[in-house]
């Protein structure tokens, strides 16, 4: 617990065997009350390797549902578990555990109730080994999302995340895509119901192992944050409205 809070870490896997032991055993226990692993279907012993480290919570899609299919299971699996605060690690090893800390404490001490942890602030992405098309579109998208939306953060397409119970409980992320999308879905309900983020600098790593998309998938996602980021701006100047900024239980 932090502050008397409850942490869920989430894991949303998917061909995970290679990585989830290195990722699970740098997660801080010391803080940490739970973890969730959901497998989307995934070919490889994903499963077999998450019941030989002990993962109690394990969920498994019996059909591929896809990024946000998988993340939407994750949170309701973590408030089903009563968390105050989720946070979302990618099992690959991209993203490294040690930043819970921080990331929790800004949310169980009531300074942001989302935290992200960008590759952007510093060199993470860089030194890290991002491909070179992969930064220059990040970039992109980030600057014209952060025209049309009114923000300021460094990247909207991290995996690293950390919510609040209220948040997660407030957001209609039912409503999202099951796709990658899903992610910047979910940032813009949060900007639009009126919650702010908070970004950490967080290192980054690419290998062999780590999930990545390809080429094709990542046109299909570009084209997919420039749509979501259009309805956000149409939706905060009164032109129009979308399903997905219906808040629960209003």
């Amino acid at each position: 617990m932090v502050n008397g809070k409850r942490l869920i870490i989430v894991l949303p896997a998917y061909n995970a065997a290679k990585t989830l032991e290195i990722t699970y055993n740098e997660i801080p226990f010391d803080i940490v009350d739970d973890v969730v692993l959901v497998d989307d279907a995934s070919p490889d012993r994903t499963i077999a390797e998450a019941k030989r480290l002990g993962i109690e919570h394990i969920v498994l899609h019996k059909e591929n549902r896809g990024y946000g299919g998988n993340q939407k299971s994750c949170y309701n699996k973590a408030l089903e578990l009563g968390a105050d605060i989720v946070v979302m690690l990618h099992p690959d090893y991209q993203y490294t555990p040690n930043l819970i800390h921080s990331m929790a404490y800004i949310i169980a001490n009531n300074v942001y109730p989302v935290v992200f942890g960008s590759r952007i602030l510093g060199k993470g992405a860089i030194t890290g080994g991002m491909p070179k098309y992969k930064y220059i579109a990040n970039r992109f998208l980030t600057l014209f999302q952060n025209m049309l939306i009114g923000q300021k953060l460094s990247e909207y397409h991290t995996g690293f995340r950390a919510f609040s119970r209220e948040v997660l409980e407030t957001i209609d992320y039912e409503a999202n895509s099951d796709d990658f999308v899903f992610d910047n879905q979910m940032i813009s309900q949060i900007f639009m119901a009126g919650f702010e983020i908070a970004e950490i600098t967080c290192p980054t790593k690419y290998f062999k192992e780590a999930s990545s998309i390809n080429f094709s998938r990542s046109m299909k996602y570009g084209f997919g944050v420039l749509s979501v980021s259009f309805i956000h701006f149409l939706k905060r100047i009164g032109l129009t409205d979308n399903k997905i900024y219906k808040l629960k239980n209003k």
